[in-house]
């Protein structure tokens, strides 16, 4: 299967502080690559960087971004611009907030068909009645004519995805596509992404804290701390054998069918980003920790098992 996407060792910094620690990460065409973990962790920064939409006070240090084989890190920003909402398109955390207030959805779905591709009025509008289809918006005529004041959350959010399916983009970054949705709504919206995924063979990278919705979607999972990815694995067998502390620590804290079963927390809080922990990162947080082992080094990602990887100096 092709590699869409391959960031490789990527370190970034806010002024003097380190975000980002050599992260590599590969999505193969036409599969749902999840990346998880705990609020902070990176998740969304390393989204960011792949569509150069950072903070002005963040600085890629090292590091390499290729999107089929070419360097996103040397585009110029005009040749980045024509990228992004064409080949890569983002569903952001906030869909309330993604849509102008001041023009219907029509005419916003209209003008972005015409800025990523050369087709008439005429032609737009016909493109922009197929995505809505797609997206399984009712009563389409209408609904074009509408404001974003006037659909739900839900609703909104099919928009956007819209959006991405009108510029035939091949990599979808979805960034907590479900946030702020109640639960019958989020499954509908992932089932949605599914099937944008089988049917036209996009690719997804899907932003989550939330494993158990991960854990139904996802093909591929990378899971970060403190910067740093510390397990990858394909879906099925991260959730049947995961293998590094953290990742047992949040499958752990997971809500169980089974209600005489406590929750299990994790103890402590993912570290600040000026915070210096010597050795592995999750180290004051982990119930197996050795001292002068894992406080003595930094691990390194390694192959645990068949494209299982793990970065833990003891498992």
């Amino acid at each position: 299967m092709k590699k869409l996407l391959e960031i490789k060792n990527l370190n970034l910094f806010f002024d003097k502080y380190q975000a980002l620690y050599n992260v590599d990460l590969s999505l193969k065409s036409g599969i749902m690559h999840a990346l998880a973990g705990e609020s902070g962790c990176g998740k969304t920064i390393t989204a960011m960087s792949v569509m150069r939409l950072l903070p002005k006070s963040a600085i890629i240090k090292s590091g390499e971004i290729f999107f089929k084989g070419e360097n996103l890190l040397e585009y110029k920003e005009n040749k980045m611009r024509d990228l992004r909402g064409n080949k890569i398109a983002l569903i952001p955390q906030d869909p309330m907030t993604s849509l102008n207030p001041l023009y219907s959805v029509g005419n916003q779905l209209i003008e972005s068909i015409r800025a990523h591709s050369k087709v008439s009025k005429r032609q737009a509008v016909r493109k922009a009645r197929e995505v809505l289809d797609m997206v399984k918006i009712p009563d389409i005529e209408n609904k074009l004519k509408y404001y974003p004041h006037e659909f739900s959350g839900g609703m909104k959010q099919r928009i956007i995805i819209a959006m991405a399916l009108a510029s035939n983009a091949e990599l979808i970054i979805a960034d907590e596509p479900t946030t702020a949705l109640d639960v019958t709504i989020q499954k509908q919206i992932m089932d949605l992404l599914d099937e944008i995924k089988r049917e036209l063979k996009t690719t997804i990278l899907l932003i989550s804290h939330d494993l158990a919705l991960v854990s139904n979607y996802a093909d591929y999972i990378s899971v970060m701390y403190s910067g740093h990815i510390v397990e990858e694995a394909p879906a099925k067998d991260f959730f049947k054998k995961p293998i590094h502390p953290y990742s047992i620590a949040l499958l752990n804290s997971l809500p169980s069918r089974n209600p005489s079963l406590k929750l299990k927390t994790i103890e402590g809080a993912p570290p600040a980003i000026q915070e210096q922990i010597a050795g592995c990162k999750f180290h004051p947080r982990c119930e197996f920790f050795q001292p002068g082992i894992c406080n003595a080094r930094e691990p390194e990602l390694v192959e645990k098992a068949i494209y299982h990887f793990s970065s833990c100096l003891i498992r």
